[in-house]
C-alpha cells in the first residue's frame, strides 16, 4: 500500500528539517568573548577586543614602563595585509607595540561601587602579573589615611607584625570591613617587596570639609595634601574638569550633603592621593612604577587622582611625566559604575555639540574577570 500524502510530508519534514536542526542544536558552541577591552580614543569611544596573549602582552609593556598613548589608534598605511588583519581601526598589535616612557608610570585600578572580595582577588592578580615583570622600584596604593604611612613602611620591612598595622588602621579610624577587604593587598606587597602608599586624607579632616569645606582643615596637614596650591585652585577653571564636574563628580553626591562641601571632600581626597603618588616618584629612582587601587568614583572619566598625577609630578621636577604615563583599568565595571541610564557601559562624557570638544574617555581599559553579557558591552570593533 503506497503512503498517504500526509505520511510523506511527515517523512520529509522529519528527515530534511528536523534531523539537521537537531544536529546543528547538538554541534552549536557559543563563541568565547574576550574579558578584557582597550577604550580608544574615537569621537565617540570604542571598544577594541583583546584576545588573552593580548592582555598578558599590554600588562608586561605596563609593567616596564610603556603607558598608554591616549590618541586614538589610526593606520599608517593601508594594504592588503591591513585590511586581511580588519585594521581600519588598526589592529590590537599597534595597541601593545610601545616604547617604555621616560620616567616614572602609573597604573590606576578602578573597583566596583559594590566591590566584594572576588573584585580585590582580581585587583591582586593583576598587581601581582605587573610586579612579576619588575625589576626596579614598585608601590602599591591603596586608600588609607597619611597618617599609616610609617606603619606602612615598617609592616613591608618586617619591622612589624600583621596585627601593629591592623592596630593603626584601627586608631586612624579605618572601616574594619575595608581593612578586611584590602587585607589581600597589602599581604601581597610585602611578598613581592612593593612598597605601600597612603593616598587618604585623616578621617578627621574628611569630615571636617564635609561640615564646612576647606578651610576647616588643619593647616599642617593640608599642606602635605595640597603641594601645588596654584595648579589645585586652577584645576576646576578647565572646561574638561567642568564636564567631569556636571557629567561624573556631581552624580555621587550623598542627599545628606551639599554640592560645595561635597565637591572640597572629592578634590580634596584626589588631590592627594595624587599627591603621594607623585612624591614616591620623585624619590624612588628614574623609572619607578606607582600601581593604585581605589574606588572606580576616583578614578573613571580620567579626571579623578590619575588626572592630576601629571601636573603634581611636573611640579615637582618630573617634566617627562604626560597624560600618557598614566594608564587607567576599570575591573568589572557595571553600567551603573560608568554612570549609564541604559544596559550599556557608558564609554564618554561630553556628547553634545556645547561639551564634544571637552569629551572624556571612561578608562584606557576595560578589564573583567569573567566573560561578560553580550549587552554590557556597545560599540565593539574588530580585533
Amino acid at each position: 500500500m503506497l503512503p498517504s500524502r500526509r505520511q510523506m510530508l511527515a517523512g520529509m519534514a522529519s528527515t530534511v528539517v528536523l534531523k539537521p536542526q537537531i544536529a546543528a542544536a547538538t554541534d552549536y558552541r557559543p563563541a568565547i568573548r574576550p574579558t578584557a577591552y582597550r577604550v580608544d580614543s574615537t569621537l565617540p569611544p570604542t571598544l577594541l577586543p583583546l584576545r588573552s596573549q593580548q592582555q598578558t602582552q599590554i600588562l608586561k609593556e605596563l609593567a616596564q614602563g610603556s603607558g598608554t598613548n591616549k590618541d586614538a589608534i589610526v593606520v599608517d598605511t593601508i594594504n592588503l595585509n591591513n585590511m586581511l588583519n580588519k585594521a581600519v581601526f588598526g589592529t590590537i598589535e599597534s595597541v601593545t607595540k610601545t616604547k617604555p616612557q621616560a620616567g616614572p608610570t602609573f597604573v590606576c585600578l578602578g573597583l566596583p561601587q559594590q566591590f566584594t572580595t572576588s573584585d580585590i582577588q582580581f585587583a591582586v592578580d593583576l598587581v601581582e602579573t605587573l610586579a612579576s615583570r619588575r625589576n626596579s622600584n614598585t608601590a602599591l596604593g591603596l586608600p588609607f589615611p597619611y597618617s599609616v604611612q610609617s606603619m606602612l613602611n615598617q609592616y613591608t620591612s618586617n619591622q612589624c607584625q600583621e596585627d601593629d598595622l591592623l592596630r593603626a588602621l584601627s586608631q586612624a579610624n579605618v572601616d574594619s570591613t575595608l581593612q578586611a577587604l584590602y587585607q589581600p593587598l597589602w599581604q601581597l606587597a610585602k611578598i613581592k617587596k612593593l612598597d605601600l602608599i597612603a593616598l587618604s586624607p585623616e578621617i578627621q579632616d574628611i569630615q571636617a570639609v564635609q561640615k564646612g569645606g576647606l578651610q576647616n582643615v588643619d593647616m599642617d596637614r593640608r599642606t602635605q595634601y595640597v603641594i601645588d596650591p596654584q595648579g589645585f585652585i586652577a584645576l576646576p577653571q578647565d572646561p574638561k574638569f567642568k564636564v567631569y564636574t556636571d557629567r561624573s563628580l556631581i552624580k555621587d553626591l550623598p542627599p545628606s550633603l551639599d554640592f560645595a562641601n561635597f565637591f572640597s571632600q572629592t578634590i580634596l581626597e584626589h588631590e592627594a592621593a595624587a599627591t603621594a603618588c607623585a612624591k614616591y616618584a620623585a624619590t624612588h629612582g628614574t623609572a619607578p612604577l606607582v600601581v593604585t587601587v581605589t574606588p572606580m568614583t576616583q578614578v573613571r572619566f580620567l579626571y579623578g587622582i590619575n588626572g592630576r598625577i601629571p601636573r603634581l609630578c611636573r611640579f615637582l621636577g618630573q617634566s617627562q611625566v604626560t597624560d600618557d604615563s598614566v594608564t587607567t583599568i576599570l575591573l568589572n565595571p557595571t553600567a551603573e559604575d560608568t554612570l549609564s541610564k541604559s544596559r550599556f557601559l557608558r564609554l564618554e562624557i561630553g556628547t553634545g555639540p556645547e561639551t564634544l570638544a571637552s569629551q572624556s574617555k571612561v578608562a584606557d581599559y576595560l578589564w573583567f574577570d569573567h566573560i561578560p553579557k553580550v549587552n554590557l558591552i556597545p560599540r565593539l570593533m574588530d580585533g
